[in-house]
């Protein structure tokens, strides 16, 4: 199964519908029918074909299902009476597929390399030592980031890594330290670790409401895929792709202001700009004094 049905556990989706359904192994179906009776979802299968294929009734004959060929009675069914959607009155309309510009992601690609912890961590809460806490989200900011993470992505721990970056402040390869017992929904708290204090070392973060879905989705991930790479977030050979779910989101740091444009987002802008600061500095200390 594919994580784009995993991160429906947590997500709030009360309705699943699989097109093609026919093409899906018995073992394909099951999994789908399991998913179904963890979460209760609403599961329709569209068959593309007059018959249902020998593999998918075999699997139903474990599950209460219904089958239909009349399209209308099945829209019926699946939609019931449909109300029109309100509109939000009370706040500004937004250019669709605008850039949101967040300073908060200026560390996400970085120099440090913090490893994550092999003995038991409780980390205390997060002082922010060498640099400003994150500002937090505005309520509609947040519901809109969200809103773009749960549609451009359906892998779990890629949309968790991305909503830990935006309240953490935290660079990839921090975020990489996290495991699925760093996590605590009770608490609504994350810990990431950072043995050698690159940063902050190893603290806890305090997990903002409408993060806390993609966390849970993240961990129920983890639990539905055990024996594989035990990342809470994205592992190391997942920035890439990290970077490639923020940029369909359309969320990026500051950019240059002026210079040559690539038509590329820079993502080690702000992380050129302070080594290239640092090395001039020691350079100005290894000048000798004139005489």
């Amino acid at each position: 199964m594919t994580a784009a049905t995993y991160q429906y556990v947590d997500l709030p989706v009360t309705r699943l519908t699989v097109l093609r359904a026919h093409r899906l192994t018995a073992r394909r179906t099951m999994r789908l029918l399991q998913l179904r009776a963890l979460t209760g979802i609403h599961l329709t299968l569209v068959c593309h074909r007059p018959h249902l294929p020998a593999a998918l009734h075999q699997a139903l004959q474990t599950a209460d299902y219904a089958v239909t060929a009349d399209f209308q009675a099945a829209r019926r069914h699946y939609y019931g009476a449909t109300a029109p959607v309100p509109q939000l009155v009370d706040e500004p309309a937004r250019p669709a597929g605008r850039w949101l510009t967040l300073p908060v992601l200026d560390r996400l690609v970085s120099y440090d390399s913090p490893a994550p912890c092999t003995a038991p961590c409780m980390p205390p809460a997060i002082t922010f030592r060498h640099r400003p806490p994150p500002a937090p989200l505005t309520e509609q900011t947040a519901r809109e980031i969200a809103g773009r993470l749960a549609t451009v992505t359906a892998h779990p721990r890629l949309a968790a890594a991305l909503a830990a970056a935006l309240f953490t402040g935290a660079s990839f390869q921090q975020l990489a330290t996290a495991r699925p017992g760093d996590y605590d929904d009770a608490a609504a708290a994350l810990a990431l670790h950072d043995r050698a204090r690159y940063t902050d070392g190893c603290a806890t973060h305090r997990v903002p409401p409408w993060a806390r879905v993609f966390l849970k989705a993240a961990v129920c991930f983890a639990r539905l895929a055990p024996g594989q790479d035990q990342h809470l977030l994205a592992g190391l050979h997942d920035r890439t792709h990290l970077l490639r779910v923020a940029e369909a989101a359309r969320l990026r740091p500051p950019q240059p202001s002026a210079g040559p444009r690539t038509g590329r987002i820079q993502w080690d802008w702000r992380e050129r700009k302070e080594a290239q600061r640092y090395d001039a500095m020691l350079t100005r200390r290894q000048i000798p004094p004139s005489s």
